[in-house]
């Protein structure tokens, strides 16, 4: 696969998953909200690659294999002799899933701008990348602010997942580098527990004001249980929850960024993309882990098909 042929290609961390099942056991899986979002996107039938590192061990390995098989362009993903690759651990409980994290001096963590190649960017149609692509280390942050003055540069197409996450940086840290990289994105990807907190807004509308004020054009505000707003231009779309049977909401957020991503560059239609996300992030909880459970364009197809 040419870079040139590459419809997205996301900018992150991949890590391996230990998902603890009802027995105590661990269930060995895969994450990394990015590396998520790429095979969703593969499975939806795009050319994806990913921009990353992995160490030169036993996890990077697996990651790599199964990159290869979800047909993940791998050409600009290097590896550390000496830095790991992250791993993270996945409890359930009344409140939902938790998680825990072993990703300190990983090797995407050591990335920074010189680890951008600009032709891997400049090739694609669509660069995506998260504040979890940001919040792990100083130099990874710079490295997404490369990245995206790179595809600005170029006239790619920037997404951008807010992904806060609390135990990686400090909310003014957090609020001031996401806020700036929306920004430069042209789609934004908020989930509402996570704007509402940089926000502090918990209203869908008030949170949807924000974003656009810092210039997207296509937001897709998802809402849990509760579904979705989208917004496009000056347009908001409420999206329904599909409903679902779920026993793990790992990933689900990420496999609805790469099924909307996926639809909206077929489509050019916010509302139609966050439609068949909506029905894409449905299926992906039905099962244990981030990656094992994301559904392939046929199985979408067949569920929307169906009248849901």
């Amino acid at each position: 696969m040419g870079a040139a042929a590459m419809d997205i290609v996301c900018l992150g961390e991949p890590m391996i998953e230990f998902n603890r099942q009802s027995d105590g056991r661990w269930l060995e899986g895969f994450g990394g909200d990015v590396s998520n979002v790429a095979i969703a996107a593969a499975r939806q039938g795009a050319k994806v690659g990913m921009i990353s590192a992995l160490g030169r061990d036993q996890f990077g390995d697996m990651i790599m294999d199964l990159w290869h098989t979800e047909g993940v362009d791998t050409r600009y993903v290097t590896r550390h002799a000496e830095a790991p690759t992250g791993i993270y651990f996945v409890d359930h409980g009344e409140a939902g899933h938790s998680f825990s994290y072993r990703r300190a001096g990983s090797a995407a963590a050591l990335m920074g701008p010189q680890d951008i190649p600009p032709a891997a960017i400049e090739g694609a149609r669509l660069l995506h990348l998260s504040g979890i692509s940001q919040a792990i280390s100083s130099t990874a942050c710079d490295a997404g602010f490369a990245a995206m003055e790179c595809a600005r540069a170029a006239g790619v197409t920037v997404s951008y997942d807010l992904n806060y996450r609390a135990r990686l940086w400090p909310l003014p840290r957090a609020r001031a580098v996401i806020h700036q990289a929306l920004r430069s994105a042209d789609i934004a990807l908020p989930g509402f527990d996570d704007a509402s907190v940089l926000t502090g807004h918990t209203a869908p509308d008030a949170i949807l004001d924000v974003y656009a004020a810092l210039g997207p054009s296509v937001i897709a505000l998802t809402l849990g249980a509760d579904g979705a707003v989208v917004q496009e231009g000056s347009a908001r779309h409420t999206i329904p929850a599909v409903p679902t049977e779920a026993v793990d909401a790992s990933g689900a957020g990420d496999c609805f960024d790469g099924a909307f991503l996926v639809k909206w560059l077929e489509t050019n239609d916010a509302a139609a993309a966050g439609r068949y996300a909506a029905c894409a992030a449905a299926l992906s909880v039905r099962g244990y882990g981030a990656v094992a459970p994301i559904p392939t364009a046929d199985a979408v197809a067949a569920m929307l098909s169906s009248g849901a």
